[in-house]
This record gives structure tokens, sequence and C-alpha cells, in this order.
């Protein structure tokens, strides 16, 4: 996802929950956002998904709890250095996101999923080979045929 490096400390400091974000430099956890979908099963399912990834800083994974988009954009709050512009005020989600397996312990990479698709040209790669037909139904539909 990004290519945030993750921070070594030195010494004696206990890293918790309650201090683990004043450590983060990078405040990862607001440079992006995930949308759970509903799992793809048809051509036109994924027709759609490829129309999403199409979208700069969109990407398409799949892990043990379903299907999402990944849309890499920064919070519009997020403040040089770090901090949240509206940190009293901010969502209800903000409030409730928990540093548990945040991105301080190192970044996520392709192998934190079951699949991982960082671009168009990766997911049509798969629906060819799920579909061995897919290029198929284009010509179909050029022709005027369903």
């Amino acid at each position: 996802m990004t290519g945030i490096i993750p921070i070594r400390l030195t010494g004696k400091v206990k890293i918790t929950p309650e201090n683990k974000c004043s450590f983060c430099k990078g405040s990862t956890c607001c440079t992006y956002f995930t949308h759970h979908i509903d799992a793809p099963r048809s051509m036109e399912d994924f027709d759609l998904l490829l129309w999403q990834i199409s979208h700069s800083n969109t990407q398409v994974y799949k892990d043990e709890d379903g299907w999402f988009l990944l849309m890499n954009s920064s919070c519009l709050h997020l403040q040089p250095g770090g901090l949240c512009g509206i940190y009293e005020n901010r969502p209800q989600i903000c409030r409730e996101h928990s540093n548990d397996g945040c991105e301080f312990e190192g970044p996520c990479g392709e192998e934190d999923f079951e699949l991982f698709f960082p671009g168009y040209d990766a997911l049509l790669a798969y629906c060819r080979k799920r579909f061995k037909n897919w290029d198929a139904r284009l010509r179909k539909l050029a022709s005027g045929k369903k």
C-alpha cells in the first residue's frame, strides 16, 4: 500500500496502544481508506471493478474479510507533521479507529492479501485467466449480440 518505513526504536521505550500513535511519523492510517464491496462473481462485476481501478490511486484486494477497494488518498485534515486538523471534531469512524495491527509495525504488502491488484493491468490479467471468454464478450457486444 504505502512506502512508509517502520520505525525502529532503541533504548527502553515501551510502545503501548496508548502511546503508539505518538511515535508514528507518517500518519499512514490517514493516507488511504478502504471500502468493502460485494464479492465479484460475474464478468459484469469484474468489468465494474476494472472501471473502478482505472481511477487514480485505486487498488483492489481480497483478504479473509472479503473484497475491498483501496483508495490511496490523504485525509484533507491531515496537517504537516501528521497531526489531525479537526481532532476534537473528527468523525466517529476516526474516533473508533484502533491502532492494533497498524502500519506502524510495517507497511502492508501483497503478501498480506489473498488477492491484490495494484492496477488495471493486474486485474485485467486476472479476468482473462478467470474467464476464458473474457475478450470474446467484447466482440459480441461490438457486434450487437448478447
